[in-house]
């Protein structure tokens, strides 16, 4: 659960950095060198959670292809939220396909 919860944060953080920059309305009065430094400075946080996330999953028994498919659908639920709430963008039936696709994965990467 430990790992879980470090990987929102982390994905959370890596989120924000990635896309922050889109979403907002003066894009383009932005220098691209400071959303650069802006993203950078964000995307530290994430690595401070990240990397204790695969660490701690990596000692609990987990492998690194189970902290990848978790991670990858942990990125997916995070970016919906972020896409919807703050881009803005409509959540379309065929995303919903798509991450009960990714679900899927986490199933079968587990399964023994």
């Amino acid at each position: 659960m430990r790992t879980v919860i470090l990987l929102i944060c982390s994905n959370t953080f890596m989120t924000i950095a990635w896309y922050w920059h889109i979403g907002s309305h003066k894009l383009e009065q932005i220098p691209l060198w400071k959303v650069i430094l802006i993203s950078w400075s964000i995307a530290f946080f994430e690595y401070c959670f990240q990397v204790p996330a695969n660490r701690i999953g990596a000692i609990e028994g987990w492998t690194g292809y189970q902290l990848k498919i978790v991670q990858e659908v942990i990125t997916l639920a995070v970016f919906a939220t972020f896409a919807t709430f703050y881009l803005k963008e409509p959540l379309r039936w065929n995303y919903l396909i798509s991450f009960v696709c990714m679900i899927a994965a986490v199933y079968f990467v587990f399964k023994r």
